[in-house]
């Protein structure tokens, strides 16, 4: 019934507090979620669970998520990965997904947070990479060249005043970037995911991480 409590509140966002008393006393809930985040378990959780990806095709992309009020009250929360964007305090959820559309890695960051400097640290130690398919936010040589050394192709679109030109582009394999963006759908149906309640960012994260692994359930249960 705990972790029952703890879907219950990630599905509905409401603060901690308010959890019905069917699940428990809020503050256990609270307590025992707040220490699975310490230790980091919803993590290992996810790494676990996506044990069955097929990295053939990976998937990059970041999407903004509105901080509430309550979560930037504290006093450095710019190490909380909330930062300042165009829509006030954001987080940012930097993403890598497999072939089949499901999470592999993730990373927080402030919303201000541009998507190429998470570039590299989402795809780096995932073996048995064939592409890394992802938009123009991610225009670097740099990037493009640790791509090829860990051994994969990368089709990353460059910008209009780029000289080089897309002529080697996967233009076919480019539109599949959309099962990226279907992750971040799946998750932002949960509330506490959609918008940032949290103030520690270990906590979002376990959160996130928490919302990542219920994509993969099915694929175990089967």
């Amino acid at each position: 019934m705990t972790l029952e409590g703890i879907l219950f509140r990630m599905r509905t966002g409401i603060p901690w507090r308010d959890i019905p008393q069917e699940f428990g006393n809020w503050n256990t809930i609270f307590r025992r979620f707040n220490l699975w985040s310490r230790k980091g378990v919803m993590t290992e959780i996810l790494r676990f669970l996506s044990s069955l990806r097929d990295p053939q095709w990976v998937f990059m992309d970041g999407s903004i998520v509105k901080a509430h009020q309550d979560s930037t009250t504290s006093r450095d929360s710019h190490c909380e990965a909330i930062g300042n964007s165009r829509g006030g305090k954001t987080t940012k959820i930097h993403l890598a997904v497999d072939s089949g559309g499901f999470p592999i890695h993730f990373e927080p960051s402030g919303g201000q947070v541009n998507d190429i400097v998470h570039g590299e640290s989402l795809i780096e130690g995932i073996s048995g990479i064939g592409m890394v398919v992802a938009d123009k936010g991610y225009d670097s040589e740099a990037l493009r060249e640790f791509t090829r050394r860990i051994g994969a192709t990368p089709v990353i679109p460059r910008r209009g005043n780029n000289k080089a030109g897309n002529e080697d582009m996967d233009w076919s394999m480019y539109r599949l970037r959309h099962l990226v963006e279907n992750a971040f759908l799946s998750i932002k149906k949960y509330r506490a995911i959609s918008t940032r309640y949290d103030k520690l960012a270990r906590n979002y994260q376990a959160m996130v991480a928490l919302a990542f692994s219920m994509m993969w359930l099915p694929m175990w249960v089967d």
